[in-house]
């Protein structure tokens, strides 16, 4: 059988990663429904208070070293092995250091229930460390089903954990413990498909290697677990848990389709960009098509959710969650920027830029936790709307090194990116007077989605058909295989 080529892998990657992203989506709004019924704002601000310092912890111990390994030509034994070891030593002094350190924490957000719940949550960065090198070597291979298998059995299992608690009154426990099914179960099923396997022979030596690449990439990681928790830590230092329940919630549901899209690209984009990153002008061309699919993706999915969020929050979680309903429809509009920022990251990484990654990430950071302290007196409506600001207008500065590397500039990504733009803005326009004279909510809600996506397709079909007949194309061409298999 012949070898597939680099577009057919991308291809398969692509749907593989939108497929259990969307699944897993799903899953979350599903489970979420029932367990934002069943608990408080409080109950989510207790463990959005905590999301910071297990991000960090689990950015330390994976350290960059899945970068690293993937965009390794050759990779030994000995590397997965040193990598696997190492995590593990990190992992256990962190959770040793997080134990103790958790009546600070408590202490800080003056909220003394938290040092039980922090000594339980971060029971996950344990079991997080078992499955690193098992990832890597899934993710260097492009074994993107198997992957997406395991992210499916987690998700399914973990929110039927997570529902029940909340049923028998374990309120924020129950959250902690999803989180933690969903690591192990994650780590399990890795585990299952990896044929590699670590060894008692422990070696380091291959770390120094790496350290240099890996090195940036860890410290760019905590910048970025800082600068999408940042907003939860001020919340939750200077407002009451409610407050930062709502924006929990806020950042959940505009997050679903942002994580669908974003988990989709990186499934397949940095190894496929590793592949050809000694090709500038073909690098260059598949970064090209693949900004283009994510924006054609994007705009509709992010804008949409926010067009109909009223309606989402109001059917799927209660009026008592409304207050979180501005919050995330701000956050959609960022959200929607989101996949294009990490493809250009992920091609800065695999042209080993890994020094101006991490700079952008964090001169971002400073300067989003700097605007958001000096308006935090007057609101988190005004902190959220920095950092939207902030963050679309910092895509501009990825796409300026972008074109150091491969040549492609802003007007480049304009042009690959508006016509969606546009068309989503004159899709959810038009929509608006569609629904003027509707009262109820579940027509509203779907008579929306319907004329979004309609018009949408309609205009992306008149003035970009080549897109929809190559995706069309190809996923004819899979299902006449699969025929023939059968």
């Amino acid at each position: 059988m012949a070898e597939p080529t680099l577009k057919e892998k991308t291809a398969k990657g692509l749907i593989w990663g939108g497929f259990s992203n969307g699944f897993q989506q799903f899953m979350n709004l599903v489970f979420g429904i029932f367990l934002a019924r069943l608990l408080t704002p409080a109950d989510y601000g207790m463990v959005g208070m905590l999301t910071i310092f297990s991000q960090i912890a689990l950015a330390l111990q994976e350290s960059g070293f899945t970068a690293a390994l993937v965009n390794q030509k050759e990779i030994r034994h000995r590397d997965y092995n040193a990598v696997f070891w190492l995590s593990m030593l990190i992992s256990v002094s962190l959770y040793l250091l997080l134990f103790f350190c958790a009546p600070l924490i408590a202490d800080f957000y003056d909220t003394p229930q938290l040092v039980p719940l922090a000594r339980y949550s971060f029971l996950s960065i344990l079991l997080s460390a078992l499955g690193i090198a098992q990832s890597a070597f899934l993710f260097k291979k492009l074994m993107v089903k198997q992957r997406s298998i395991a992210i499916i059995m987690a998700h399914t299992i973990s929110g039927i954990v997570g529902i029940l608690m909340a049923y028998h009154g374990f309120s924020y426990w129950g959250i902690a413990t999803q989180n933690i099914v969903y690591i192990g179960i994650v780590t399990s099923v890795y585990w299952y498909y990896s044929s590699w396997r670590p060894t008692f022979k422990i070696d380091l030596s291959p770390i120094k290697g790496m350290i240099a690449f890996s090195g940036k990439l860890l410290l760019t990681k905590i910048f970025n677990r800082v600068n999408d928790n940042i907003l939860t830590v001020i919340l939750g230092r200077f407002y009451a848990a409610n407050e930062v329940g709502y924006y929990t919630q806020a950042y959940k549901w505009s997050s679903m389709g942002g994580y669908m899209i974003s988990g989709m690209s990186l499934s397949v984009a940095q190894p496929v960009f590793a592949e050809v990153s000694n090709d500038s002008v073909r690098q260059k061309r598949v970064f090209r098509k693949m900004i283009t699919f994510v924006a054609f993706v994007s705009f509709p999915v992010m804008f949409g959710l926010g067009f109909v969020a009223k309606e989402l929050i109001s059917l799927a979680i209660t009026d008592k969650w409304l207050p979180s309903v501005p919050l995330m429809q701000m956050l959609c509009i960022s959200g929607a920027f989101v996949p294009l920022t990490v493809l250009c990251q992920q091609l800065l990484i695999s042209r080993k830029k890994a020094d101006v990654y991490m700079w952008n990430i964090i001169l971002n950071g400073v300067v989003i936790l700097v605007g958001c302290l000096l308006v935090s007196p007057y609101g988190i409506n005004t902190m959220l709307q920095i950092y939207v600001s902030v963050y679309i207008g910092w895509l501009f500065l990825w796409i300026h090194f972008i074109k150091k590397e491969i040549g492609y500039s802003i007007i480049d990504f304009l042009k690959d990116i508006c016509p969606f733009l546009v068309l989503t803005s004159v899709s959810i326009f038009l929509t608006t007077f569609v629904v003027r004279g509707i009262s109820d909510m579940y027509a509203s809600i779907c008579v929306k989605i319907l004329a979004v996506a309609c018009l949408y397709v309609v205009g992306v079909w008149i003035f970009n058909a080549a897109l929809l007949k190559e995706c069309a194309g190809f996923l004819l061409k899979k299902i006449r295989k699969g025929k023939r298999k059968a």
